[in-house]
């Protein structure tokens, strides 16, 4: 349980660091990605190119972070709450110029040889829209 714990805590604070590097080495080479509300995608390759575009639209922070694991380690969940910047657009999303957005999210896990082997991301898309293209 404990390891699963430092392994996901390092994992996000990878992400906060922006250091990609140590982010995708935390990850099994066939990591499966389940995209919110959107595909699943398999292998670290996919998951790099994702986080590529990822960081080109969104500079995010994630804070007030739990973390919960099963009693074997090989599950774990994080609630957290995204602070992002909406900072080019993304297609088919509102136009970005600088919006900046609180997000409540979550994430579920499944941990193998000490590694992510599968992350499924979710939050509220139309909460996001909401912040960014108020009507």
């Amino acid at each position: 349980m404990q390891q699963t714990k430092q392994l996901i805590e390092k994992y996000y604070q990878a992400f906060n660091n922006g250091d990609m590097d140590t982010f995708l080495n935390l990850l099994t080479d066939d990591v499966i990605h389940d995209i919110n509300q959107g595909d699943r995608e398999q292998g670290k390759a996919a998951f790099a190119e994702f986080m590529k575009k990822m960081n080109h639209h969104y500079k995010e922070q994630l804070v007030d972070m739990v973390i919960m694991t099963s009693e074997d380690g090989s599950r774990a969940a994080a609630e957290f709450v995204v602070l992002g910047e909406y900072l080019n657009t993304d297609e088919g999303l509102p136009e970005a110029n600088g919006q900046r957005y609180r997000l409540p999210a979550g994430a579920f896990f499944e941990i193998r040889d000490g590694k992510v082997a599968r992350i499924s991301n979710y939050y509220n898309l139309g909460d996001w829209i909401e912040q960014v293209d108020p009507q």
